[in-house]
């Protein structure tokens, strides 16, 4: 939560004019190539400086500067009588368009790929890219959506929260925010019209701007920032309910070079290790060898604990060629996850492989679970595989509605299952978590969504096995307590959620964790079911 002024984001640079060029198209295409080596560097330089997450983003921005088939679209308009600047501006924005109508992930990075070719147009005409304003005083910072170059390097003793109308809740505003403990509100529509100078409340928790607060309003918000802050000084303890009932609080993970920084916020381990940034941005799957090292890594930060790592999760919104090169009019329901694998067998063979190697060198508990599983017969098969290549704990991903439905028959041969509130949301809901037009059911408050957790939550307490949460729902604090109450044995999040959500489940009981599950599930939306968890939680 924060309280404070508006600023909002400048205008984006004017288009440039469709006129046909006068110099020569060489000396055209020179200067627009130097423009982009000069943004790919800068870019670079920015994910070197921010690390993290952020070095991530950056650095695939950076790919997108220097893309070969964006270049030569280019170069080919220039050689039509484009001018540099024009070139650049339609060929990326027709790259744009192809994205977007990819839907999910693959829209999201047509954001990205704009705040490129605006800082390639800037460097041609020889002006600063546009950027966050600067002030001498803390602001909010309202933009119609945020650059991750932007967003990685935001100056938090100025900027108190975000608040932006494009956007979702993993876009990369959204996860870059939550990474720096930037409070994030997404996909607001009016944002724009909001005034430089207006005071508001932006409340993260609940997605609520309130603009011109009163001074109660003020007072409450001051009050609930102090709780917080105290809160995430206070000394570490384990996740745990008012009770005392367990509730082991973990970290999602992108790379080993992440895990000092959780265990500094109180990680108990790792509820979702991402092993896609081995494969990304190759045109070969990596060694056997390599992989081994990068997984012995991440284990020895966390001796003795709890390690889930996720396989390859590849295919529709992260293509990889070697896996799957197959166009697909809608590939988030194509091949991809565990069924991308199945079809290229050894190089999941290979993954699996690296991590039992990595599992005997070291003392972490290891569990590994595969993506995108949709029944049992795939449970059995991912699970007999993982068996046989010498790891001791193998489950799968609940993202699929299917795999709640039938969680009595996957939990006879996983050992637990761990629920990715994301993708559950989106195909629950029919949803693409992208698109702001139906971003209402882009809401893992939804008690469809809900009951689908339940279902998973009673088949593993029948089979006494763990249910784990490792989607944003989990850095929720009060939807938090709630999935508790509906049979989540553990919760993983963002390290930057961890002290919050240990906060709020230190509330309560189980037995009012499940009271505020009941209420919840009985709503009709989204919004009615935190309602009533919240009117229960009074």
């Amino acid at each position: 939560m924060a309280v404070g002024p508006i600023l909002r984001m400048p205008d984006p640079l004017p288009e440039p004019s469709a006129d046909k060029r006068t110099a020569e198209a060489d000396v055209e295409f020179a200067a627009v190539t130097r423009s982009l080596g000069l943004v790919a560097d800068d870019l670079a330089a920015r994910g070197e400086k921010a690390g993290g997450e952020a070095k991530d983003v950056l650095d695939a921005q950076a790919l997108m500067a220097q893309d070969p088939t964006l270049t030569d679209d280019v170069e080919q308009r220039i050689a039509d009588g484009a001018t540099g600047e024009r070139a650049v501006f339609e060929a990326f924005a027709a790259f744009q368009d192809m994205l977007v109508g990819m839907g999910g992930y693959m829209a999201e990075r047509a954001a990205d790929l704009g705040d490129v070719s605006q800082r390639v147009i800037a460097s041609l005409r020889g002006v600063p890219a546009p950027g966050v304003p600067e002030s001498d005083t803390p602001f909010v910072l309202v933009a119609p959506d945020l650059a991750p170059a932007d967003t990685a390097l935001l100056d938090l003793d100025k900027v108190l929260a975000l608040i932006t109308r494009d956007g979702g809740p993993t876009s990369h505003t959204a996860i870059l925010a939550r990474s720096k403990s930037i409070p994030a509100i997404v996909g607001v529509t009016g944002a724009l019209d909001l005034a430089d100078g207006t005071v508001v409340v932006a409340d993260a928790a609940t997605g609520v701007v309130t603009v011109d607060p009163g001074a109660d309003e003020v007072a409450a918000a001051e009050k609930r920032i102090a709780d917080r802050l105290v809160a995430a000084a206070a000394p570490l303890t384990d996740g745990a309910l008012a009770d005392g009932h367990a509730v082991p609080l973990l970290a999602n993970l992108g790379s080993p070079d992440e895990a000092a920084g959780a265990v500094a916020l109180g990680a108990e381990g790792v509820g979702l290790f991402r092993t896609e940034f081995l494969f990304l941005g190759s045109s070969t799957a990596p060694t056997v060898e390599s992989q081994t090292a990068s997984y012995t890594a991440l284990l020895e930060a966390f001796p003795g604990k709890k390690v889930v790592v996720r396989a390859l999760d590849a295919g529709a919104d992260k293509p990889l060629s070697f896996l799957n090169d197959a166009h697909e009019e809608n590939p988030a329901l194509g091949l991809r996850g565990l069924r991308a694998l199945r079809v290229k067998e050894q190089i999941l063979r290979d993954q699996l492989t690296a991590l039992a190697a990595a599992q005997a060198a070291t003392t972490a508990d290891l569990w590994v679970m595969a993506p995108m599983v949709s029944d049992a017969e795939e449970t059995e098969y991912f699970v007999a595989l993982g068996r046989e290549l010498g790891l001791k704990t193998v489950g799968v991903m609940a993202e699929v509605p299917s795999l709640a439905v039938l969680a009595d028959q996957v939990f006879r041969s996983a050992d637990f299952v761990s629920i990715g509130t994301n993708d559950l949301t989106q195909y629950t809901l029919a949803a693409d978590r992208m698109l702001g037009s139906v971003a209402s059911y882009q809401d893992p408050w939804h008690p469809a969504v809900l009951r689908l957790v339940r279902a998973l939550g009673e088949a593993g307490a029948t089979a006494g096995k763990p249910v784990g949460i490792c989607g944003e729902a989990a850095a929720d604090p009060l939807l938090a307590v709630v999935l508790v109450g509906l049979g989540a044995t553990t919760l993983s999040m963002t390290p930057a959620a961890l002290a919050d959500v240990r906060l709020e489940l230190s509330k309560y009981t189980l037995e009012q964790a499940r009271a505020l599950a009941a209420a919840a599930v009985d709503a009709s939306t989204a919004s009615g079911a935190r309602e009533a968890a919240e009117a229960v939680a009074v």
